[in-house]
């Protein structure tokens, strides 16, 4: 079928939103019809090249939808069915996936290859095959994706919402409760309060921490922060250090999560010096591919036991934890609706990550025809 696709033809220029071509699902193959797609920072490394990736590429990969048809040997959906796109697909049997971390499914590693699981590619677009982020490619209206990055859903939840947790709402959680492993009463610093660090002040909530420290300079981001939970603010991490040590005192915070927009290595030793004994710093936020300096005490490393966990999708199972995410939204537990600053239509991409590089969304949206 013919359709519309935001398509990266070159890094650090515009989404060229145009005509493409999607072939029809093979084998174990799934094609769904996009309700909406989250404009997710990642997608933005892509541009910036901070994430080398073989060009051009359909970008999104934070989706959900209705399943409108499935190719030979699907067997987890079927058509009609209502689904969210993982950013990671889970095959169930890797090493990693049968002990309990499908985030790092051995499929992963094909997510910025620009070819499909099944081999090749389903999009053509000027007269050439072009790649899908993340073996998804949201910003279309219609994907060709392998069954084992579409999970499941309740058809009572609203997709529009249901899509954030394809990405940027597991992955914030996650880096809390899962990889932060947030306890009640502790106290959480997080670093960068967008689309994923606006829902690890979520996941710190839900884990029950006590004190919620954001740090980030966008007085409205951090103002924004004290609906999903933040307790205290900081424009800076040296305004934070006072702040924590007063609040704690000075036994610092249990944990800090870092998701800037980009991490860099010279914020880490102020990260350091947020925790305190047994003190966890989660980066979950990406740097570019070629950072490659960390600065920080190695000494105060050792001496106080702290300790440096990176974090993919915030550690999550994603065919256990998109369902479960979205059963605690419907409990009221869990903020979707709020994250959506604003919503665009697909001609409006630019528009979008204009908006997301000036601070003034924490997640912007682009909305289908349903």
């Amino acid at each position: 079928m013919k359709m519309p696709a935001a398509v990266l033809w070159e890094p650090k220029s515009d989404w060229s939103v145009e005509e493409v071509e999607l072939a029809d699902p093979l084998a174990y193959e799934v094609r769904v019809k996009l309700v909406a797609s989250g404009l997710c920072h990642s997608d933005e490394h892509l541009v910036t090249g901070d994430l080398p990736a073989p060009l051009p590429m359909v970008g999104g990969h934070e989706g959900s939808g209705i399943v409108e048809a499935v190719g030979e040997g699907v067997t987890s959906v079927a058509e009609g069915d209502h689904v969210v796109l993982s950013f990671i697909p889970a095959c169930g049997v890797c090493d990693m996936c049968s002990s309990g971390h499908q985030n790092l499914c051995v499929l992963g590693a094909h997510l910025v290859s620009g070819s499909e699981l099944a081999g090749g590619q389903r999009i053509t677009a000027r007269g050439q095959g072009v790649g899908t982020f993340c073996l998804l490619g949201t910003f279309a209206p219609y994907v060709v994706a392998h069954e084992s990055s579409v999970v499941k859903i309740n058809e009572d939840i609203p997709l529009r919402y249901a899509a954030l947790v394809g990405c940027g709402v597991t992955t914030g959680v996650g880096s809390a409760i899962t990889t932060g492993e947030v306890k009640p009463g502790d106290i959480v610093a997080v670093v960068g309060v967008g689309g994923i660090g606006m829902n690890a002040v979520q996941g710190a909530r839900l884990a029950g921490a006590g004190m919620i420290v954001v740090i980030d300079p966008n007085a409205w981001k951090r103002n924004r922060a004290y609906e999903f939970g933040a307790t205290h603010d900081a424009a800076s991490m040296a305004e934070a250090k006072e702040m924590i040590s007063d609040i704690s005192w000075g036994a610092m915070a249990n944990a800090v999560i870092m998701t800037p927009g980009v991490v860099e290595g010279s914020m880490m030793a102020d990260a350091l010096a947020l925790v305190g004994k047994n003190g966890r710093i989660v980066v979950t936020g990406l740097a570019s591919a070629y950072e490659t300096e960390v600065t920080m005490s190695l000494l105060d490393l050792t001496l106080y036991q702290k300790s440096v966990h990176g974090s993919l999708f915030g550690s999550a199972n994603p065919r256990a934890d998109i369902p479960r995410l979205l059963s605690w939204y419907q409990r009221g537990d869990l903020k979707l609706d709020e994250l959506v600053t604003k919503t665009y239509t697909l001609d409006e991409i630019n528009q979008g990550y204009a908006d997301m590089r000036d601070g003034a969304n924490v997640r912007g949206m682009i909305v289908y025809d349903t």
